[in-house]
């Protein structure tokens, strides 16, 4: 079974940054695209940023400009950079993948205190 592991996640305080990671393991192929979603409590799940194979990205309007998604040398390899970090963006980021069917990681909490 494929899984997809996050890690980097932690508590910093607002305008810190963190790098979140994520692999793939027990793959045999590559992603079509790949991309984090999060969740804050009492909030529905929503899309960061997505990344695809060819490169092309797409951010939530409310992370544009601060957080950069980044694929990794490693196939099925993914990043997350989170800069100017603000008490909004705490959540729980989970890591997501397709390719015929979807894949998602476990989750990773990020906390961001002003």
């Amino acid at each position: 079974q494929v899984q997809l592991v996050e890690s980097g996640g932690g508590s910093v305080q607002a305008g810190g940054s963190l790098r979140l990671s994520c692999a793939a393991s027990r793959t045999i192929f590559s992603f079509n695209a790949m991309g984090w979603y999060r969740q804050a409590p009492g909030k529905q799940r929503e899309l960061v940023a997505i990344i695809t194979f060819g490169g092309s990205t797409n951010y939530a309007d409310s992370v544009k400009g601060r957080f950069t998604i980044l694929r990794g040398d490693a196939k099925n390899t993914v990043y997350l950079q989170m800069n100017s970090l603000k008490p909004e963006d705490t959540a729980v980021y989970y890591c997501w993948g397709i390719r015929t069917t979807e894949y998602w990681g476990q989750g990773t909490q990020v906390t961001v205190s002003s």
